[in-house]
């Protein structure tokens, strides 16, 4: 099916919903099926489609959606640093033919949780979802996350027994509460294994953009390789593409997040600490479809059924081995039978 390309401004739509039934929508890219009993409006976070990662992944959930139940859906791109995610929000929630609204990622926390109490007939679901302390979800709002730092824990585990320098390095996109648990965990994960060996910690930036910029995350990468790394974990989105390159450049080993993305660069991908994003997005779905949807609770995709997990395939056992594989396994059976507690709320300092 042939996709419509997005515009970078929201008047369109607007004029659409204003009666110009029958024109080509020129700012969501809508795809069609047969079957009209759901449509799914998908938000994407920074970097947008295209970044291997997070948000591609949030829009295979659609796909895996559209094929399995014959739902149709929208989306926008998101403009610059993603100030345009209220605008954009508000867009799909007005039309009256969309009943699931989905931000991806944790910066549609806010303005989500607001524009569902405004829209109590739609139904919204934020990926990485924050509540704050105390706060009342909305009746119509899902919350959903993943348990990123348990799952890296095991890959910071996996990272000291392959390390040879003894030095490895962690690079986040946007210095926040979220990526902050991916830190705290690959660091718990390196010093389970060996606690001598060294961390060295760098994040892009303050803002949603530090999560498109490939240069920046090379650069640093770049900088950890030259102080002794072997090793890269990062959790940093689109900028995550530069880490990889640094990697592939040093011939130095990356972990990488959300996706497996071992065929960026073959040989050079030691793993992924993967978040079945499309699965967690099927799933929310197919809970409007059948009507189990729970708004104002957050639902967790954990390590049980490996919602949370890392990459171990034909492609990188050449990199860990058997004997790596299952001592990490180990840990990963030890946290989920409440063996070693990895605690989802502790942050790095």
């Amino acid at each position: 099916m042939r996709m419509k390309q997005l515009y970078p401004c929201l008047l369109a739509f607007f004029l659409f919903l204003a009666g110009c039934a029958g024109q080509k929508d020129d700012q969501t890219t809508k795809e069609r099926s047969s079957s009209d009993k759901l449509q799914v409006g998908l938000v994407f976070d920074v970097g947008g489609r295209g970044d291997k990662s997070f948000n591609d992944s949030a829009y295979n959930g659609l796909e895996m959606a559209k094929k399995k139940h014959g739902v149709t859906f929208l989306y926008v791109e998101p403009q610059g640093e993603g100030a345009d995610r209220e605008a954009a929000l508000r867009q799909m929630a007005s039309d009256p033919d969309t009943g699931l609204i989905i931000g991806v990622g944790l910066l549609f926390s806010d303005d989500i949780t607001r524009i569902a109490a405004e829209f109590p007939d739609k139904k919204f679901a934020c990926i990485d979802y924050i509540s704050k302390p105390g706060a009342v979800i909305p009746a119509n709002l899902q919350g959903v996350v993943f348990e990123e730092k348990k799952g890296s824990y095991l890959v910071g585990a996996l990272a000291a027994l392959v390390s040879k320098t003894k030095t490895v390095g962690f690079i986040g996109g946007m210095e926040s509460s979220v990526i902050k648990k991916f830190e705290t965990g690959f660091i718990k994960g390196v010093h389970a294994v060996d606690p001598r060996i060294k961390v060295i910690s760098g994040y892009i930036g303050m803002t949603g953009s530090a999560f498109a910029n490939p240069s920046k995350g090379k650069e640093l990468a770049l900088g950890q390789f030259a102080r002794g790394a072997d090793i890269i974990y990062e959790a940093a989105g689109a900028s995550g593409l530069g880490v990889i390159e640094a990697a592939r450049e040093t011939k130095k080993l990356v972990i990488c997040t959300d996706r497996d993305q071992e065929p960026d660069a073959p040989g050079f991908v030691l793993s992924s600490m993967i978040k079945a994003v499309d699965r967690a997005v099927l799933k929310t779905v197919e809970g409007v479809l059948d009507g189990s949807f729970k708004g104002g609770t957050v639902a967790v995709y954990g390590l049980t059924d490996r919602y949370t997990d890392y990459v171990y395939n034909d492609k990188n056992s050449a990199l860990i081995g058997q004997e790596k594989y299952d001592k990490v396994e180990a840990f990963r059976n030890k946290i989920v039978g409440g063996e070693i507690v990895v605690d989802e709320n502790d942050t790095a300092q």
